[in-house]
């Protein structure tokens, strides 16, 4: 079995040192390489030039030169299909919605025990997305917000509840088309048919729409 290969991006050398110590003690099965280390956005850019590239990011927010806003903004660019798991002391709703909006997979905070770090490493791996309680209590907060702010009940058909169940994994829109035997621009339909009935732009807030109304568990 091929190793979940992790990069580390913070600019406290100490706290990445801890950080890969609690990974390798919740690495039970052995099923993580840590590929490298940066100290912000700026190392990990070069850090990317060549492959291998990591599967998955832990990313600190406030780092120096590059912080972790566009060191993120960078990788959707540049490496759209690596899975970045914020990892801050910033829980902010303005840091954790810009973060969502701009595609990371996870928010978790530094402060964290290592039963629920291993936790968001195997959800991500696994399922595509992990958030804390704190930044699953703001997403539900906004995406209670959005049910408000349409007065019409939202119907869906099944191939739309469907779809937007395999949204919030980390399934391509290919191997979602592939799963509902459906052709590509069928589930590009299926995708614009949902922004305009839910009145959002992102696949992240697609999912997060399915997390909300059971379809899928967060």
């Amino acid at each position: 079995m091929n190793k979940i290969l992790i990069a580390l991006v913070d600019d406290h050398n100490l706290f990445r040192k801890g950080l890969i110590k609690l990974i390798n003690m919740g690495d039970t099965q052995q099923r993580y390489h840590i590929l490298f280390e940066a100290d912000n956005g700026n190392q990990l850019k070069e850090k990317m030039r060549t492959p291998p590239f990591p599967d998955i990011i832990l990313m600190d927010i406030d780092m120096p030169e590059v912080d972790g806003f566009e060191a993120v903004e960078w990788l959707q660019r540049t490496h759209s299909d690596v899975k970045v798991l914020v990892m801050t002391m910033l829980e902010s709703e303005t840091a954790i919605l810009r973060m969502l909006r701009m595609g990371v997979k996870g928010y978790i905070h530094k402060d964290i025990e290592v039963e629920e770090l291993t936790a968001a490493l195997e959800s991500i791996a696994a399922n595509g997305f992990y958030y804390s309680d704190a930044a699953s209590e703001v997403l539900h907060q906004n995406l209670n917000g959005l049910d408000r702010s349409n007065n019409t009940a939202i119907h869906l058909s099944e191939n739309e509840r469907e779809f937007i169940k395999w949204v919030a994994t980390d399934m391509t829109y290919q191997q979602i088309a592939d799963k509902m035997n459906l052709s590509v621009k069928t589930i590009d339909g299926y995708r614009e048919a949902l922004f305009r009935k839910l009145g959002v732009r992102t696949r992240v807030t697609l999912a997060l729409y399915a997390v909300k109304h059971g379809l899928v568990e967060l």
